[in-house]
């Protein structure tokens, strides 16, 4: 996603005299924007200039808004569990990743949890298309509470400026797979692909930015045909359940997940600049809640014995829905899905939750992958890591047979 170009006239209002002089300015902010490039986006900054950002985008009003997700005042317990025996050096995969925190849940018990590039508990990292997995429950939500009567509504159904284009006639159960069959190009390598260029497209009047993007784009193949990845799309979603509920997604998360999961701190979801979460990214918040978000799913998305998506809608929404090009994988509601039935979110740059039912294990991860967004070789030592952790589960379950 892009952010708007930071002034040096904005730059000098913020380290000024006054209540908003340099010294008032927490570690992480400074750090920022001592690092800060004036001209250019998040996706094409250095990776110093991405650990100060990832950390901070939630203080710097001037570089892009956001909105409160309020916690409750009574934080659910993650207990501490014995040491998993990894069959690896965790400082060394940390140091590959450029991890900033990494965690293990194993049967509700916290069996690692460690921190890297000066990034601690406390701290708040962004997620970008995590947030991917939190928009699609809370489209489950708005089913389970009447705002969204079917999945398969049209998108113009609850977006009526959608009307006359490529999305006139695509459902939501389309949307969110991805298979709109809108043309995008979601390259992050590519400074004019769409996943660029649409946060800083000049919005018609009264439209929201990413409803105005997106009804322009063509039809590129018949709707339900082809999967292709589209953060335009999420943020669709984002739209469509903000219209159904008529309140914010910040407001709504709060409401259906943070504050009756018992979050332990505040999150944060940056807006556009019309004033709407940017669902497909953005949502900052601290590992330890991700974690809890992860276990809330593992859990089957219940608060207090009630259920907050439909029945059957979870298991629908972590199985594949469609192929996606690779073997053992798929796509569901916004969750990528495996053969043996665990399924992850996923972010560039290294963030990650990822749930296995069946050894009752969530790992979530945030990092700041140092050579490019969608790095391979550093995706590829996450899957392995997940797979050692399962290895070490089933070597831990073995041994007490």
């Amino acid at each position: 996603m892009k952010f708007k170009t930071l002034a040096l006239m904005g730059l000098a209002a913020v380290i000024g005299a006054g209540a908003l002089g340099w010294q008032s300015l927490d570690k992480e902010t400074r750090g920022f924007l001592a690092a800060f490039p004036t001209n250019r986006d998040l996706l094409f900054w250095s990776t110093s200039q991405r650990d100060a950002a990832f950390r901070a985008l939630d203080r710097l009003p001037f570089l892009a808004k956001h909105r409160v997700v309020p916690a409750g005042a009574m934080p659910s317990p993650l207990p501490p569990g014995p040491p998993l025996a990894l069959p690896l050096d965790v400082d060394a995969y940390m140091q590959g990743q450029r991890s900033a925190a990494l965690m293990v849940v194993h049967n509700g018990q916290v069996r690692l949890e460690r921190y890297g590039i000066g990034f601690d508990s406390q701290g708040r990292w962004t997620s970008f298309s995590v947030a991917k997995s939190f928009t699609s429950t809370l489209l489950g939500a708005a089913l389970r509470d009447g705002y969204i009567k079917s999945m398969d509504d049209k998108v113009s159904d609850y977006i009526a400026e959608m009307k006359g284009s490529a999305y006139d006639d695509v459902s939501i159960r389309q949307l969110l797979t991805m298979t709109s069959g809108v043309a995008w190009n979601e390259d992050y390598d590519d400074p004019k692909s769409d996943v660029a260029q649409f946060n800083n497209h000049k919005p018609d009047d009264g439209v929201e930015a990413v409803v105005s993007y997106l009804r322009k784009l063509p039809r590129a193949v018949p709707a339900g045909t082809r999967w292709l990845y589209s953060t335009g799309e999420t943020n669709l979603v984002g739209v469509l359940v903000s219209r159904a509920t008529r309140q914010p997604l910040s407001s709504y998360l709060s409401t259906k997940i943070w504050v009756p999961i018992g979050m332990e701190q505040q999150a944060t979801w940056i807006l556009s600049k019309t004033g709407q979460e940017i669902s497909g990214c953005c949502l900052q918040a601290a590992t330890r809640d991700f974690a809890r978000f992860g276990q809330f799913i593992l859990n089957g998305a219940v608060v207090n014995g009630q259920p907050s998506v439909p029945d059957g809608w979870l298991q629908e929404a972590t199985t594949a829905r469609i192929g996606i090009g690779q073997p053992g994988r798929g796509y569901g509601y916004q969750w990528w899905t495996y053969d043996d039935g665990s399924f992850a979110a996923r972010g560039i740059f290294g963030q990650g939750i990822f749930i296995d039912p069946a050894r009752q294990l969530v790992i979530a991860s945030n990092a700041n992958w140092g050579n490019n967004a969608t790095d391979p070789t550093a995706s590829a030592a996450r899957e392995a890591f997940y797979v050692a952790v399962q290895q070490a589960v089933d070597a831990e379950a073995a041994s007490r047979q």
